[in-house]
């Protein structure tokens, strides 16, 4: 029996990753994600295309969610909600901790503020996060008598893992988003060597190659001290969970050497929150942080300020980190909207935007431009805009790295775009050697798993092979004297039994 995977999300696409994988007859959903892109029924993953769909908990052994960005755990209250999945949930302690955070904003950005119809409520992301089992990394959980997990720790944001599944004799990892190179507040992912039939990773990456850390940061604290330098507001759209605080660090350290007296705020409300989570769950962070943690918490940013509505249109210069990222909608939008069609403003873009979102037009955008927003509304947009790689993806070095580690037998790509993806494929089969996939949405996908098969054998059978009745000899090349001297002599010479000898 192979190893069967169903893409519901992330096919082809960054968005709504969820990946139904079938070993052995256990069936294991691999996150539960919303396309932050969409606001109509592509917004989830199409859950009736697993088999049995009609009693979930029966049709699937357990969920496995890697981290508490949306597009991963977006849609579990309302598949365990609305759809009824009761069975087993699992995810890292600090996943728990902060999902709840990133649903409840989501929720109430997207019904109580712009009236959209409500797909959970408050009370359903309470419930679903209660069946929830939270994991430590690298600890084994027995989820049945068939099914074993473990959490590796990823990198990319605060809690996130990499799952390794075990079903019998078949064995499979799947990555959820990673990094393979350590940030200011976070370290690079770790995991085992593991016997692998396969691997299914991220790939948002596929084909880019990153400059050095401490070059990028060097463009973001230039831009951005050019624009406040000259009375310009600076945006950050970002999750409030993850790149603020990364890019927070790097602002407060250079603030504070260079002295610059310009307000750096936070939306108010989740990022304040988050921060606290931060300073919480630091053994979750970078080695660093926890080595100066005794002395000073690196979560502490005397710099950085609350901000409130009423200091939008305020004058002079500002920095101001806003939630959500990729301008998906919420406070970022709004702020965008007041500030966009000024020239000396900027908007810096730290990373990945996913398609259909504003920040994803504004990519590709040449400024002056105008970014309609819906059938009556658009933006004249003015301002600068600035994308730098501060995602905390790994690059194209970073993914073939961690395959050539694991050396599964398969790979299977997901969460990336479909041209970069061919182009990593290739790369893999050619110079790795192992077959590679990338299936589209609603995709199955079947690769063959290891079989270990049992077979009987007599007692007199085995006894035999312990004790074989083989009598050796020496061959007349053996007797030979002109043999070198450091090739075996005499008796510490065998040969193999000549036809007829055994008896004798």
């Amino acid at each position: 029996m192979g190893i069967e995977c169903l893409v519901l999300g992330a096919g082809q696409e960054v968005g709504k990753s969820c990946v139904v994988v079938t070993i052995n007859g256990k069936r294991i959903m691999f996150d539960c994600g919303m396309h932050m892109g969409y606001l109509d029924h592509r917004r989830y993953p199409e859950f009736s295309l697993i088999p049995n769909s009609q009693d979930f908990s029966d049709s699937i052994s357990c969920i496995i969610i890697t981290h508490f960005h949306l597009d991963h755990v977006g849609a579990l209250p309302y598949f365990t909600e609305v759809c009824g999945y009761s069975g087993p949930i699992f995810m890292t302690y600090p996943t728990k901790a902060l999902a709840p955070l990133m649903l409840e904003d989501y929720r109430k950005v997207m019904v109580d503020r712009r009236g959209e119809e409500e797909q959970f409520s408050s009370e359903h992301i309470v419930r679903c996060l209660k069946k929830v089992t939270a994991v430590d990394l690298k600890q084994t959980v027995q989820v049945d008598k068939d099914i074993q997990i473990c959490a590796y720790y990823a990198g990319h944001v605060l809690g996130a893992a990499m799952f390794y599944v075990k079903v019998g004799n078949s064995a499979v990892v799947y990555t959820g988003d990673y990094n393979m190179t350590p940030d200011r507040h976070l370290g690079a992912a770790q995991i085992d060597r593991l016997q692998l039939d396969l691997v299914i990773t991220e790939s948002t990456y596929a084909t880019t190659y990153r400059d050095s850390k401490y070059v990028r940061e060097r463009e973001f604290l230039k831009v951005v001290h050019k624009c406040v330098a000259g009375g310009g507001k600076v945006l950050i759209p970002t999750f409030a969970l993850g790149r603020a605080q990364e890019l927070c660090m790097l602002l407060h350290d250079y603030w504070e050497r260079m002295n610059l007296q310009v307000p750096i705020y936070f939306s108010a409300g989740l990022t304040i929150q988050a921060n606290m989570y931060y300073k919480i769950l630091i053994n979750w962070t970078s080695q660093k942080v926890k080595d100066t943690h005794a002395t000073r918490n690196a979560f502490d940013f005397k710099n950085v300020i609350s901000f409130d509505r009423s200091l939008i249109n305020a004058p002079g210069p500002c920095v101001l980190f806003a939630t959500p990222g990729m301008i998906s909608g919420g406070f970022s939008l709004e702020v965008f909207r007041h500030w966009a069609p000024y020239e000396e403003n900027l908007v810096t873009l730290p990373g990945y935007c996913v398609a259909g979102t504003i920040g994803h037009k504004l990519m590709s955008a040449k400024i002056p431009t105008q970014i309609q927003l819906d059938e009556d509304v658009q933006i004249d947009v003015r301002c600068q805009i600035h994308q730098l790689s501060f995602s905390p993806h790994t690059d194209a070095k970073g993914i073939m790295d961690l395959v050539k580690f694991l050396s599964p037998k398969h790979v299977i790509l997901v969460h990336g775009e479909k041209p970069k993806m061919a182009t990593l494929k290739e790369k893999i089969e050619s110079e790795l050697g192992i077959q590679c996939r990338y299936p589209a949405n609603n995709e199955t996908v079947c690769i063959p798993s290891t079989h270990h098969v049992k077979a009987g054998a007599s007692d007199a059978f085995l006894q035999s092979c312990l004790c074989p009745n083989f009598k050796f000899f020496k061959t007349d090349f053996e007797r030979g004297s002109d043999l070198d001297d450091d090739f075996p002599q005499g008796d510490e010479c065998c040969s193999t039994v000549q036809p007829g000898e055994e008896g004798r």
